[in-house]
């Protein structure tokens, strides 16, 4: 049985811990049974050569968290979109995605400040566990403004502020139905991001937090193409750059535009790359046996 290591990844801790003197031939013996080590950046496979991977096995074909569903087919599969977009179709909106618990009073505090400059704004809360959704929704009416909860299928009204989506499997379904996307996990200390590029590939202008592990590698190859295509903020500074983007259609469209090129540029061929090294390194072997 052939074994391959997909987008592998290593922190700089672990690769200390995996690169001592005592722990190095057990690494080299269990690195050994790999027959292809796929890694998630040409940095991260220099970590695997110098634990003694063979460097004959370690192929990189990008990283695969640029893999994602074509947007078009979501948007067909989501009739709802189409209610949704016509309730909405005249208010402002942006959308906080897998939302960590802490980052809800971020988030919060920001919608509070845009209600000040813009009375119809609508803000969509997406936490990262639904079963946080109850906990935020209680949050939020104690600050007197009017929730509906997706999982209640509640129905937006004009004086609905936030739309919490406390379910499973639908963040693709509404980074389609919002402009700008501020992606969570992010904006406390200790916590490593999420992946960007799935805003980016719905052509969200994509904010994000400073705590992003290695989602900075992503982020870094975005801004390299295109420093409008994703933009790194703190808490505090989310307010100003929220405001930019809802001021000026110009400007907005301008980071919409960037983050989807930048995404279509970092995915294109990964896939066909992938395929093409496993059926050189692995399905080509194995029917030889």
């Amino acid at each position: 049985m052939a074994l391959t290591l997909l987008n592998a990844r290593m922190s700089r801790k672990s690769y200390q811990m995996w690169s001592l003197p005592a722990i190095l031939p057990l690494t080299s013996l269990l690195l050994s049974k790999f027959s292809l080590i796929v890694p998630l950046s040409t940095a991260q496979g220099i970590y695997f050569q110098l634990l003694q991977a063979s460097p004959f096995i370690i192929k990189f074909c990008g990283d695969l968290k640029y893999a994602v569903e074509n947007f078009e087919t979501v948007e067909r599969h989501y009739s709802v979109l189409d209610d949704l977009k016509l309730q909405l179709a005249e208010r402002k909106m942006w959308l906080a995605s897998s939302i960590h618990k802490g980052e809800e009073e971020v988030m919060i505090e920001v919608h509070k400040e845009l209600k000040q400059v813009y009375p119809d704004i609508f803000t969509i809360i997406v936490p990262r566990h639904p079963q946080h959704g109850k906990e935020i929704s209680l949050g939020l009416q104690k600050e007197h403004l009017s929730v509906a909860l997706r999982s209640r299928n509640d129905k937006i009204m004009p004086e609905t502020n936030i739309y919490l989506v406390d379910t499973l499997g639908e963040l693709r379904m509404f980074y389609t139905l919002t402009p700008i996307a501020v992606v969570g996990g992010s904006f406390i200390p200790g916590l490593t991001g999420h992946n960007i590029s799935e805003a980016a590939a719905a052509g969200c202008a994509t904010l994000t937090g400073p705590y992003i592990g290695h989602f900075l590698n992503m982020a870094k190859e975005m801004q390299q193409l295109n420093p409008l295509s994703v933009r790194q903020i703190s808490g505090d500074g989310l307010v100003e750059a929220l405001r930019e983007l809802l001021d000026d259609d110009t400007i907005l469209e301008a980071h919409r535009v960037a983050a989807k090129q930048a995404y279509q540029a970092l995915s294109h061929g990964i896939i066909e790359n992938l395929w093409h090294v496993l059926a050189v390194h692995i399905f080509e072997k194995t029917r030889r046996r």
